[in-house]
C-alpha cells in the first residue's frame, strides 16, 4: 500500500498503455463532450490505476460541468492511496480550474487525512470558485478540535463577493454549528457594515435555517442600519 504522503513514482505513460487505455485517453480529449462523458464513465466503471494521470489532467481543463463530475466520480473509484497524493499536487497548480476541481474531488473522496492540505492560501484563494470549494471541503474534513480555528479563519472573509459567494461562506459557517458562534459574535460588531451584516445574517441563519438567506440578509441589514442610526443620535 502506498503511503498517503508518498509521491507517485512516475506518471502513467500512454505509450505503454493497453489499446483500451489509449482509446479512453484519446476519447477524454475529444471535441464532443458526450464522447468525453462516455469515456469518463467507462474509466470509472472499470477503474484502473493506469488511468489516474489522464483523468487528473483532464479534470484540470475540462470545460463541461457534467463531464467534470463524471471525471471526479471516476477518480473516486480508484484506491485513495494512489489518488490522494496525485490530487494533492493539483492543489498547488497555477490554474484555478485545476485547484478547484482537485478540491471538489477531495470533497467526494472524503478522506480526513487530506485535512492538512486545506491551507490558508486555498481558503483565501483570489478565485471565488476555488475559495468556495475550499470552504466546503474544509467543513467536511475538519476534525472536531479544529472547528473553532476554522471558523475564525472563515469569518475573516465575511462581506466578500456577490450573493453566491456570501451564501457559500454563510453555509460553511452554519455547518460548523456552535463552533462558529464566538467568531460570528465578534464579527457582528465589525466597523465595516457589510461584514457586520453578513455576520449577523449568518448567525440568524444558523439559529433558524428555515428562514432563508435572503430574509436573513434583509433582517441583518435592518438591524445594522438601526444600530448605526441609534449610535449617530447619541
Amino acid at each position: 500500500m502506498v503511503p498517503i504522503n508518498s509521491p507517485i513514482n512516475s506518471p502513467i505513460s500512454t505509450t505503454t498503455a493497453t489499446p483500451r487505455h489509449t482509446h479512453l485517453v484519446s476519447a477524454l480529449d475529444a471535441m464532443d463532450p458526450s464522447v468525453r462523458l462516455r469515456a469518463a464513465l467507462a474509466a470509472g466503471s472499470h477503474p484502473e490505476p493506469a488511468l489516474l494521470e489522464p483523468l487528473v489532467q483532464r479534470c484540470g481543463v475540462e470545460p463541461d460541468a457534467f463531464v467534470r463530475d463524471m471525471l471526479t466520480w471516476a477518480l473516486t473509484r480508484l484506491p485513495p492511496e494512489i489518488t490522494l497524493p496525485r490530487i494533492r499536487r493539483e492543489l498547488d497548480s497555477e490554474h484555478a480550474g485545476a485547484r478547484g476541481q482537485a478540491l471538489h474531488t477531495l470533497s467526494k473522496i472524503g478522506d480526513r487525512r487530506a485535512w492538512p492540505w486545506i491551507t490558508h492560501a486555498l481558503l483565501r484563494d483570489t478565485d471565488d470558485e476555488v475559495a468556495r470549494t475550499a470552504w466546503r471541503v474544509a467543513v467536511t474534513l475538519v476534525p472536531e478540535d479544529a472547528k473553532e480555528a476554522l471558523a475564525e479563519e472563515l469569518v475573516r472573509q465575511l462581506g466578500r463577493g456577490d450573493r453566491a459567494v456570501r451564501l457559500s461562506l454563510s453555509r460553511a459557517l452554519v455547518d460548523l454549528d456552535t463552533a462558529s458562534e464566538p467568531a460570528l459574535e465578534r464579527a457582528v460588531a465589525n466597523h465595516d457594515p457589510a461584514v457586520a451584516a453578513h455576520a449577523r445574517a449568518t448567525e440568524l441563519l444558523r439559529r433558524d435555517p428555515e428562514s432563508g438567506f435572503d430574509a436573513a440578509v434583509d433582517e441583518a441589514r435592518r438591524i445594522v442600519t438601526l444600530g448605526d442610526a441609534r449610535a449617530a443620535g447619541c
